[in-house]
Parts: structure tokens; C-alpha cells; sequence
């Protein structure tokens, strides 16, 4: 896991610690016919990313326009700070098994565990708030994309905050790879770029 934290001066030329990027990844949208609604998002030339189902009666389609995929990079560092701007939060949690906890809480597979995922696997771990409405809204915790949620030809990076996040994990990989090689990698500025644009592509890493 990496942090997200933005650190930015103050008035009185202070270091304080800016927002956590906290981006729109997923609206939910619910549908009458699953089959159907899949043919028209996929019309559209959408990105299918997702199609799993729980049972009988769970089904989960996710569709990415181009261009499009966002996330939080800390989950617990964005849950922390809606703490601190008095907001009534859920702490932060996984599931038992899978993902499907996401949308209901109880047993099996929708079962709740508290806390991030062991070893911060993307996609994997959440917390959730309501708006004075009830409306929902769900923190997931993204650090490396799936194969095939990002466009390989490009990386790019939304923030400052992002930037810096994947070049600590690159910092940490390459320190594992010094050690493996005994020295000083004097190619590190290579090395780093090799693995910022793996990592955000999916595809496998340098070590």
C-alpha cells in the first residue's frame, strides 16, 4: 500500500497535509434485463471489465467508457480523512470471499471483515458513507490495474499525489532489486519507468 497524502504550505508557509485523491470509478446503475443492457454498453464501444455472478439472483456487469477508471490509492488514508471532516463513515473492511460484500452485508461470500485485505490486493478493499439522503457511496482501494483496464500505450497519472505514490512503490520494488543483484543499479531512472508503466498497465513487473 502506498500514501496518497498531498503536502502543501499553508498561509503562514507551514507543510500541512492536502486532501487524498479520492476519484468517481463506479456508478451503479440498476437494469431490468442484465443480457440486454450488456449489448447496448457494449454498442456504445465501453471497455467490459466485469461480468460475475453470485447465485441466482446476483449479478454484477461493469462497463468503462474510454478514457475513463479512477480510484483511491490509500483506503485508509481517505477513510481518515473524512473522519476528520465529520463524516459518518463505515470503518474500513473486506470480504470473507470475493468482492460481493461490496453491495450487501451478511453471510458467505457477502460477510464483512474489518480491516484492509491482508496484502492491499486492488480492488479489494472498502469503506462506505451515506449523504444526508441515503445515498451510497464506496471508497475501493486501487494501487495496479487488472490486465486490460488500462490502455498499455498510455500511463499517465491524474495528480501530483498519484504520481508520487507509484514512484515510492517503484522506490521500495527497486530496493528488493538491489538486493537480488548485490549492488547499485546504476540504470535505476530506467528501471523506475519500466516499472511505473508496468504497474499501471497490468502486465508484469521487472525485478
Amino acid at each position: 500500500m502506498s500514501t496518497t497524502e498531498d503536502r502543501s504550505s499553508d498561509a503562514n508557509g507551514t507543510a500541512s497535509v492536502g486532501s487524498v485523491d479520492t476519484k468517481l470509478e463506479v456508478i451503479v446503475i440498476p437494469v431490468s434485463d442484465v443480457d440486454r443492457a450488456k449489448g447496448f454498453y457494449g454498442r456504445l464501444g465501453w471497455r467490459l471489465d466485469a461480468d460475475r455472478a453470485v447465485g441466482d439472483n446476483f449479478r454484477l456487469i461493469q462497463f468503462t467508457p474510454p478514457g475513463s477508471g479512477c480510484s483511491v490509492s490509500d483506503i485508509e488514508a481517505a477513510q481518515d480523512e473524512l473522519v476528520r471532516r465529520g463524516v459518518e463513515v463505515s470503518e474500513v473492511y473486506h470480504c470473507a470471499a470475493g468482492t460481493a460484500c461490496r453491495f450487501r452485508d451478511g453471510e458467505g461470500v457477502f460477510q464483512r471483515v474489518d480491516g484492509p485485505v491482508p496484502d492491499h490486493t486492488s480492488y479489494s478493499s472498502f469503506a462506505s458513507f451515506s449523504d444526508p439522503d441515503g445515498n451510497s457511496w464506496l471508497f475501493q482501494e486501487v494501487t495496479a490495474r487488472l490486465p486490460g483496464r488500462v490502455d498499455p500505450a498510455a500511463t499517465s497519472f491524474s495528480s501530483a499525489s498519484d504520481l508520487a505514490s507509484a514512484m515510492v512503490r517503484a522506490a521500495l520494488a527497486h530496493g528488493e532489486h538491489e538486493k537480488r543483484i548485490g549492488k547499485a543499479d546504476p540504470d535505476w531512472p530506467d528501471w523506475y519507468a519500466a516499472y511505473m508503466v508496468a504497474e499501471q498497465a497490468g502486465t508484469e513487473l521487472p525485478t
